[in-house]
């Protein structure tokens, strides 16, 4: 999941991963946060930063799986 982790600024997991986006609106959390770390958005609007960071890796990971099978 390259480099981004919990102490990452959410704009910036929206930058590296675009799919982070769908993740952050279901749960909440405003990806123009002024610069906030996950963990601190995570805390901010009262979820999981595990089930964010399983969903983030997810949608990730998911996305990468269909890029390969489409470019084969």
């Amino acid at each position: 999941m390259s480099d981004c982790t919990s102490d990452t600024a959410v704009a910036d997991w929206v930058i590296e991963h675009p799919e982070a986006l769908a993740v952050f609106e279901r749960f909440g959390i405003d990806y123009a946060c002024g610069g906030r770390s996950l963990a601190y958005a995570c805390t901010q609007q009262g979820v999981s930063l595990t089930d964010v960071l399983a969903s983030l890796q997810l949608a990730i990971t998911g996305r990468r799986s269909e890029t390969d099978h489409h470019t084969r």
